[in-house]
């Protein structure tokens, strides 16, 4: 694997070097994005869901993409939202929860979040039984 496909954690020190694959942030931002009231489930944009209908291999990160840049590190969700939620509230959540995650998890500060919104989820729940 090249540099370009592991992040740095830590410095180097006389302990050695942690590093931590791009498959890692998906699974931590992924969960982080389930956690927020709101997001009905993530979804994998077109060409995530053409290679799931062909067979292949599902990522936990379904619905992440994460973009190692020169800058920094990009990671772009896509969501479904439950009806009756504001979209913008809901966004800010998810921003909020990833980037918390992951600096508790990881240490690495996130340059850019984007929360794409793919579509409402029209399904009510179910009501509470009322004796």
């Amino acid at each position: 694997m090249g540099d370009n496909s592991m992040l740095n954690v830590s410095e180097d020190s006389n302990l050695g070097r942690v590093e931590i694959a791009p498959e890692v942030i998906e699974v931590i931002a992924g969960i982080a994005t389930t956690e927020v009231a709101g997001v009905s489930y993530t979804r994998g944009n077109f060409a995530t869901g053409v290679v799931e209908r062909l067979g292949k291999k599902q990522s936990h990160g379904k619905g992440i993409k994460v973009e190692l840049t020169n800058n920094g590190v990009i990671i772009d969700v896509f969501v479904v939202i439950d009806y009756g939620f504001t979209i913008p509230d809901v966004a800010q959540k998810i921003q909020t929860n990833i980037r918390q995650a992951l600096k508790n998890m990881t240490a690495l500060e996130i340059d850019e979040i984007n929360v794409h919104v793919v579509g409402v989820n029209m399904e009510l729940k179910e009501p509470a039984v009322e004796e």
